[in-house]
Formats: structure tokens, C-alpha cells, sequence
């Protein structure tokens, strides 16, 4: 058992469950959605290994259909917004050669237009905001931008929590002893009670075996 896997186990215990990640990024595709009155938003995860952008959240025209689709990680303008770390507002997607009208018409819903930013966490480029018809305002690009910017470093952290969590539980899966290791870990991290009283256990576990 590696230093490596031990991280894991105790990281797999201890972080927020998977749901609890994917109910923060509903979250945040629901309040963008709701205070840009959108028809539609969305989170995508780049999903280093498919080279792929996978729908993880989604809020009205899609939500019950898109989630966990994958299209190709240079696909339209979320695609182009991962490649370039740039946000981008298209007002008539007619009009820009960077959306991929096949893209849209196989999720089911063709915008008018949209706005997107890309999801950064200590320069990776994680994923895409995504809003699609919002209510267009005069001159209310630049402010649309910087109220999704606020969203994309939320759903960022959001997003890194989630790979960790599925990476470590990756590593911890199949391991009977890594996996007692992780069940320690969530019940340490449950209540100030059981943290308490594990610590106590821990402690005397570790004179016990310095002894």
C-alpha cells in the first residue's frame, strides 16, 4: 500500500460525496439561468482522457436528456472557448463560423444566441458556462460577462472537487483495505461526536504502533 493510495483512501472518505458536487454545479446553472432569464445553461467537464466536453449540469431547454453527453472537446463555440481560455458572447450564432449547428441540433435545442466562459482553476482549463438565449438587454454584454465570470469560479471549484473525488474513489475501488481506510475517513468527517472519539481512537492507534 503506497503513501499515494493511502492520500486517496483518506480523500476519498473525506471529500463531499459526488452528489453533493453535482448538486452545487445544478446550483449554478439554475441561479445563471433564473438572473440572466435564459432558456438555458449549462456546465461542461473536458474530460482530459476522451479529449471530449461532457454535459454535468443542466438548467431548462435539455435537463433531462443532457446530462452526461459528450461531444468533442474542439466542438463549437464551447469548444473554442476551453481552447482559447476566452469568454465569448455570440448575439446571432448565424452569423459566427464557430457554432457547430450539427452539435445543436443533435442535444435538441438550437440557440439564438449565447454566452460562454471558460471554467479555470489554477490554469487549467476545467470546462464551459454555457447560457443560451438570454434576455438581451442594450449594452448588457460586458455586464453579462462579468456576472457569469462570477458563476465560473464557483462551478470551477465545484468542477476540481468533483475530478478529485472520481479519481480518488477510482483508486480506492476494488482495494478492501484502502476502502476501510476511506469508510474511517467519512465517519471522522460526519459529526464533531464521531470526529471526536475517532481522533481519540487514532491517537492511541499511533503511541500504540510507535511504542
Amino acid at each position: 500500500m503506497t503513501s499515494e493510495s493511502l492520500t486517496a483512501a483518506v480523500a476519498a472518505g473525506s471529500l463531499a460525496t459526488e452528489s453533493a458536487h453535482r448538486a452545487l454545479l445544478q446550483s449554478v446553472v439554475d441561479v445563471a439561468r433564473a438572473i440572466l432569464d435564459a432558456k438555458a445553461s449549462s456546465i461542461f467537464l473536458y474530460d482530459e482522457e476522451s479529449d471530449e466536453l461532457v454535459f454535468e449540469a443542466v438548467s431548462g431547454a435539455g435537463a433531462d436528456a443532457l446530462p452526461g453527453t459528450r461531444i468533442p472537446s474542439g466542438a463549437g463555440v464551447a469548444g473554442w472557448v476551453l481552447a482559447s481560455r476566452q469568454p465569448l458572447v455570440v448575439e446571432d450564432v448565424t452569423n459566427d463560423p464557430r457554432f457547430a449547428q450539427d452539435v445543436a441540433v443533435g442535444t435538441g435545442y438550437v440557440p439564438k444566441g449565447l454566452v460562454a466562459v471558460p471554467l479555470l482553476r489554477e490554469e487549467r482549463a476545467l470546462g464551459v458556462l454555457e447560457v443560451l438565449d438570454r434576455a438581451k438587454k442594450p449594452g448588457s454584454a460586458l455586464h453579462d460577462l462579468d456576472l457569469l465570470a462570477l458563476f465560473a469560479d464557483q462551478a470551477a471549484i465545484a468542477l476540481d472537487l468533483l475530478q478529485h473525488a472520481r479519481r480518488a474513489r477510482a483508486l480506492v475501488e476494488g482495494d478492501d483495505e484502502l476502502a476501510v481506510i476511506a469508510r474511517i475517513a467519512s465517519a471522522l468527517s460526519e459529526d464533531d461526536e464521531k470526529r471526536a472519539a475517532g481522533l481519540r481512537l487514532l491517537h492511541a492507534l499511533e503511541d500504540l504502533l510507535a511504542g
